[in-house]
């Protein structure tokens, strides 16, 4: 049984386009972590729109590659978003060739705007 991972980019690419991070921002990504470890060290980091994510009995859940999955605990960051929006960092784990599962690393609820 082999585990896989992706490696990306700290943030999703297409929200970023449109909003470039700031030096503050990039030492930030760089150092964001949840109880599971560093987000950005091997998976992508996604934007989520506000249909994509909801709290249910206490506990977060995200909305990932048409279906809803819980958020574990450890994996919610603590503390201020200073990018913006709602982000989930989902690691795609595949098992062999057609087996794949999905982890979250991090997951961050977005600042008011």
């Amino acid at each position: 049984m082999s585990l896989v991972a992706f490696n990306a980019t700290a943030h999703d690419s297409r929200y970023a386009e449109k909003h470039p991070l700031t030096k503050e921002q990039h030492k930030w990504f760089d150092n964001l972590q949840s109880g599971k470890g560093l987000c950005c060290s091997n998976v992508d980091g996604s934007v989520l729109t506000d249909a994509d994510w909801k709290t249910k009995d206490g506990h977060y859940q995200v909305f990932i590659d048409d279906q809803w999955r819980d958020v574990p605990d450890d994996a919610v960051i603590k503390g201020p978003n200073l990018y913006g929006p709602t982000m989930v960092w989902p690691i795609r784990i595949w098992n062999n060739a057609t087996d794949m599962r999905i982890e979250i690393r991090c997951f961050i609820v977005g600042t008011l705007m």
